[in-house]
């Protein structure tokens, strides 16, 4: 495989999704860290050459940028066993990966990210305005993933997919952003089980 390179923030779980998919492969993975906060993905630079959208993740694949933390997961996960071969699972796979990215992060990981990293006092009156709805709809993500973990140990078929890679990654971190999760104690186990899989890398290493 050529090179890999991340560039990444580390503080971000879009970004860990890469790191843990990588790990879980044994993958070698250089890294190159920007404080997005700022502005170091938004200078001419970083635009011209790595991403023109002016966000991270951005996997580099020899002299190849993808962006995008799903994608560039389904790049170094393709013919593994992260991604199953049935035909069906590997569609439900993508459910809850499409899931996480819709109903799950917008809510989730932006209640940590201003709540941890910029600060309450520090939102504009649009984001305050926006906490509770934002409050409601992680709970709804989160009693919706614990339902469904309450029959099996991973989010698709018999064992570990990027479904569970690409929920972890917030999920885990989740309370940073005012959510208890010992309120959903299937979570809590999968939570634990995630930890436990051979290659697992912690997101703050």
């Amino acid at each position: 495989m050529e090179r890999l390179v991340l560039h990444e923030d580390p503080r971000s779980g879009n970004c860990y999704k890469i790191r843990l998919t990588a790990a879980l492969l044994g993958l070698a993975l250089e890294r190159v860290a920007y404080d997005g906060l700022k502005g170091e993905t938004r200078t001419p630079d970083f635009l011209a050459r790595i991403n023109p959208g002016g966000r991270i993740p951005v996997l580099q694949i020899g002299n190849r940028f993808l962006p995008e933390s799903n994608a560039a997961c389904c790049y170094l996960a393709e013919g593994s066993a992260l991604i199953p071969q049935d035909r069906f699972e590997k569609a439900e796979m993508l459910r809850w990966m499409f899931f996480e990215q819709n109903s799950h992060e917008p809510n989730i990981a932006a209640l940590r990210m201003w709540l941890r990293f910029i600060g309450e006092h520090k939102l504009s009156p649009q984001q305050r305005g926006q906490i509770l709805a934002k409050r409601i709809a992680g709970e709804d993500a989160l009693a919706t993933m614990d339902r469904h973990l309450g029959s099996r140990e991973w989010m698709v078929g018999s064992s570990v997919t990027l479904a569970d890679i690409a929920l972890y990654a917030y999920t885990h971190v989740a309370e940073a952003g005012g959510f208890r999760l010992h309120d959903y104690p299937q979570i809590c186990a999968w939570l634990e089980r995630m930890t436990t899989l051979p290659g697992y890398v912690p997101m703050h290493d």
